[in-house]
């Protein structure tokens, strides 16, 4: 059902995706999603925590063997230009859920919260062991040139915003550092 909910979420947008086309396409009766998730929203959190874990686990392993502190911040802009055209260009799943709970509970986008800290704080880091003496603004910086550049490329249905936002960032890094 998680997965069913994933690609439909994915594809066409959490809200616009309803539970019984969930339990359509997945073959799952009504009663495993009560007792599996509790409500819609239970299983849209677990969608987006399970976003996180994977593209977690995407960036460790893309940067297992890259050394160089920078590399590892482009990583993020290389690994959205290469899955733009995949997912067909819908731009940042964690910003599209955002965009569509507006006023929700702390409870369903703290997933999102907590994958945006993740992103920052894996900047931040990076830009430190590249010799940036105060890292936290450049690295505010480029997270928001990095949004900027996922909005542009769902609207542009391009990758050529994530690799010019690729750009930015190093002209941002370039002036950071010593």
């Amino acid at each position: 059902m998680l997965a069913t909910a994933t690609e439909l979420f994915a594809e066409n947008g959490i809200r616009a995706v309803g539970i019984d086309r969930i339990l359509s396409e997945s073959g799952v009766a009504k009663a495993s999603l009560y007792s599996s998730f509790g409500s819609k929203d239970a299983l849209v959190r677990a969608y987006l925590e399970g976003l996180d874990m994977r593209d977690r686990a995407r960036w460790a392993d893309a940067i297992e063997v890259v050394d160089d502190p920078l590399d590892r911040i482009y990583t993020f802009f290389d690994l959205a230009a290469a899955s733009a055209p995949v997912r067909n260009f819908r731009g940042c799943q964690y910003l599209n859920a955002a965009t569509e709970f507006p006023a929700v509970a702390e409870s369903i986008l703290a997933p999102v919260r907590d994958h945006r800290d993740w992103v920052l704080e894996r900047i931040t880091e990076n830009l430190e062991a590249a010799g940036c003496a105060r890292p936290e603004e450049p690295a505010a910086r480029i997270q928001l040139v990095y949004d900027g550049a996922l909005a542009r490329s769902k609207f542009a249905h391009s990758e050529e915003p994530i690799h010019r936002g690729r750009e930015m960032a190093a002209e941002l890094i370039r002036i950071a550092r010593p």
